[in-house]
């Protein structure tokens, strides 16, 4: 049966644990044919034994995307490993404390800066550091959450979403003449450990599901799996600058 994805190498980042959403994208990429590349930061033996998990063992290459002789080498290394991409998925961000859950008013500039640029602007770095590699009609995937309004607690990182949503869409801008599309998915709650890392994200699941139109399980990254994929595949072949909402209907009604 042909896969989805057969043929198509993708450089995946952001896989920490097994619960990570990236690990559950990189798991569907697999079932459905594509060559996985992904990347690690910090605890890279952890990323190494949680690649073994995947259906078939997946190479990890060490990135820190405020690295810049990481970014200058990422080429170079996925080469290493495949002769091109198809397609890349950027799942990475971080806030310091002072920036999740702290007073909105307080957080020093310092720390506000690497959140924009790990959240945000690393979208665009990431990119450019591949695209010597990718192919005519590659897709670039972001992962995103709802930026349109003030969520409790999320602050400075809700911030930086918004301007991931901005960086998307001049990428797609630049890139669109090249064929590379470059798309964002807006998901639901999913409990992983970044969102655990999120003080009060347990009052947003809590309501998540009784307020979704088709529901929500927090436990399941399943349909956000299956929908980065589909963005990874020829299947949208005219959507880019575009947010695709991964969320069971949520944004979509009202309080």
């Amino acid at each position: 049966m042909t896969g989805l994805l057969d043929g198509k190498r993708l450089l995946i980042t952001g896989v920490l644990t097994d619960a990570s959403l990236a690990f559950h994208v990189a798991r569907v990429a697999q079932e459905q044919g594509a060559e996985v590349v992904l990347t690690g930061f910090g605890r890279l033996s952890l990323v190494e034994r949680v690649a073994r998990r995947l259906p078939a063992p997946a190479p990890v290459i060490e990135l820190d995307v405020t690295n810049s002789e990481h970014l200058d080498a990422l080429s170079g290394k996925v080469s290493e490993h495949v002769s091109g991409l198809d397609g890349v998925v950027h799942s990475i961000g971080f806030a310091p404390p002072s920036c999740l859950g702290n007073p909105f008013l307080e957080a020093p500039w310092e720390d506000v800066a690497t959140t924009v640029r790990v959240s945000a602007y690393s979208f665009m770095s990431l990119t450019r550091a591949v695209l010597p590699l990718l192919s005519e009609r590659a897709s670039v995937v972001g992962m995103d959450f709802d930026a349109r309004q003030a969520w409790p607690d999320y602050n400075w990182m809700g911030v930086a979403k918004a301007g991931l949503e901005s960086v998307t869409r001049y990428l797609a801008k630049e890139l669109g003449p090249r064929g590379v599309r470059v798309n964002l998915v807006a998901a639901g709650p999913v409990r992983t450990m970044a969102a655990r890392s999120i003080p009060g994200s347990g009052d947003i699941e809590a309501q998540w599901d009784s307020r979704a139109p088709l529901g929500w399980k927090v436990d399941d990254p399943e349909p956000v799996g299956r929908s980065v994929c589909t963005l990874l595949s020829d299947w949208l072949p005219a959507t880019t600058g575009s947010m695709v909402w991964v969320d069971g209907g949520f944004h979509a009604v009202g309080a």
